[in-house]
């Protein structure tokens, strides 16, 4: 027998004479593990992130602005102090941008009641509160929606929604039965033809908070630029904020 006859039986028993057994998933097994202060210190690993942990704290404990009251999301109805406040910083730095890119300004700004994750306290303002009140990593997109849009859809989800979801630019009144008498933007009625630059974040521009009415835009414009990031630059700039509940979505008695 020579090799050639040993390899063709070799691979035909190989092949033919061992059944082929099929493995299927029968059963997954996980196990819980708590991280706690139980678990011991790796001193090696400690020494090297050491002088990171103390750099990004001393970062995030820096003072970049100060509160003279403090200021919560839940103490207004259709807006609140801390909701204008963060439109307004959001609207302010964000055109900047907009702006150097386009020569054009953004109109209006619409944010969700509930991205504001924390309140800002009577003190110091720290880049760490930044962080606490906007945790996300959402940034800012800019969508060109026409007035007529903006009046029956916009409007129209902020008057059913009932909640202070943060404006700037934008104003609404309402009467007693939730019906609106009144909407402007930049202080001028809203002209249906019109385009409009609306600023917001991605999330909500993708349909977050059923804000489905972004997508019909005609254009938009991706700023690159974190909602947070554009926090912090305001307080930076702003060495005492001092935000107030306004007129800018009312209901009328």
């Amino acid at each position: 027998m020579n090799y050639k006859h040993l390899f063709f039986i070799v691979f035909a028993f190989l092949t033919f004479g061992c059944k082929q057994e099929k493995l299927s998933l029968t059963k997954i097994e996980g196990k819980q593990i708590n991280i706690n202060d139980s678990l011991a210190i790796n001193p090696e690993i400690e020494a090297f992130i050491k002088p990171y942990r103390e750099h990004v704290n001393k970062d995030l404990d820096s003072v970049i602005s100060y509160a003279v009251d403090t200021y919560s999301k839940k103490d207004g109805n259709y807006n609140t102090a801390i909701g204008n406040l963060f439109a307004d910083a959001v609207i302010q730095e964000s055109n900047i941008v907009f702006n150097k890119r386009t020569g054009k300004n953004i109109d209006m700004v619409l944010l969700n009641h509930g991205g504001i994750r924390a309140i800002i306290s009577k003190g110091n303002i720290s880049t760490r509160t930044a962080y606490e009140i906007m945790p996300f990593e959402n940034s800012l997109v800019v969508a060109e929606m026409k007035g007529k849009t903006i009046q029956d859809s916009l409007v129209h989800y902020l008057t059913k929604a009932k909640r202070a979801h943060p404006i700037s630019g934008l104003k609404i009144k309402m009467d007693k039965d939730f019906n609106v008498i009144e909407t402007s933007i930049n202080n001028k009625p809203i002209e249906a033809n019109k385009s409009y630059y609306v600023v917001t974040n991605d999330y909500l521009y993708n349909g977050g908070d059923r804000m489905t009415f972004f997508k019909t835009n005609d254009s938009l414009y991706v700023l690159n630029y974190k909602v947070r990031n554009a926090l912090v630059d305001y307080f930076k700039k702003t060495d005492t904020i001092n935000p107030v509940i306004d007129d800018r979505f009312i209901q009328t008695k």
